[in-house]
């Protein structure tokens, strides 16, 4: 199976913005367990602009574009430093690509961009990849991972995609604010119903939490790609969905 494994900035990282070390080499070594047993993984990853941060001893995240980018710059060397000795312990060969909206908008490009992931699939490799929020502008931004993650498994025809983030799955209703909202484990189409849970409309271009979730689902059952949305504070949750077992929300149908 082919599968896109988006992790965001909550699942990578204490609420202090540090690097959750025991979380990131957990994931590490169930990531690693899944290859071993013969899937192909693409890892989308977010904390490039945080690790920055941290590394550059700011006080708190940057508000301006420059020191974002510069942010960026320093904490992307730190991210792939930690991923290549991680995945490195377990034998596996860790790849960077960083994609911007232009590589996704120019069609030469995005087969570029296709290509070299099927290529690096085809030699064993795990391909990691980020928007490239040095030389990123409101012009040609992706603008968050959920939908840079749709977009590159609808690019290699993955079978699954997998968002870890915060949440367990979409609810009838926020869960924080209702004690009755229910998880929904099963949404085999998306309907009017479904974007309304999340407050939009099916035209509705927004972005942030459920949004672009479903906007990400969207691209993904558009192009025959299965997605799921699940809580990353738990890695093995990621051995359950392959299991077939409820965690989180299945968006579509994924043959396991």
């Amino acid at each position: 199976m082919r599968i896109v494994i988006k992790l965001g900035t909550s699942t990578l990282t204490h609420a202090t913005g540090h690097l959750n070390i025991r979380r990131v080499e957990l994931l590490a070594k169930v990531i690693s367990d899944i290859k071993n047993a013969g899937h192909q993984v693409i890892l989308v990853s977010s904390g490039a602009i945080g690790m920055g941060v941290g590394k550059l001893g700011l006080r708190c995240r940057p508000a301006d574009i420059p020191t974002k980018q510069a942010a960026a710059a320093v904490g992307q060397c730190e991210l792939m430093y930690i991923y290549d000795k991680l995945f490195g312990d377990y034998h596996h060969t860790v790849a960077q690509l960083l994609i911007t909206g232009d590589d996704v908008k120019n069609e030469q490009r995005h087969q570029n961009f296709s290509n070299t992931l099927g290529k690096l699939l085809e030699l064993g490799a795990l391909p990691i990849l980020n928007e490239n929020d040095t030389v990123a502008t409101d012009e040609i931004v992706i603008g968050d991972n959920d939908t840079l993650a749709a977009i590159v498994a609808e690019s290699v025809r993955a079978d699954l995609l997998i968002l870890l983030s915060d949440i367990d799955g979409l609810y009838t209703a926020d869960p924080h604010k209702d004690p009755d909202a229910k998880r929904l484990t099963h949404v085999p189409s998306l309907t009017g119903e479904i974007y309304a849970l999340a407050g939009i409309s099916a035209s509705t271009q927004g972005t942030g939490g459920m949004v672009t979730k479903l906007q990400a689902a969207k691209i993904c059952l558009d192009a025959g790609c299965a997605m799921v949305i699940a809580n990353g504070s738990r890695p093995e949750n990621l051995y359950d969905i392959l299991d077939g077992k409820p965690v989180g929300t299945l968006f579509g149908e994924v043959t396991l």
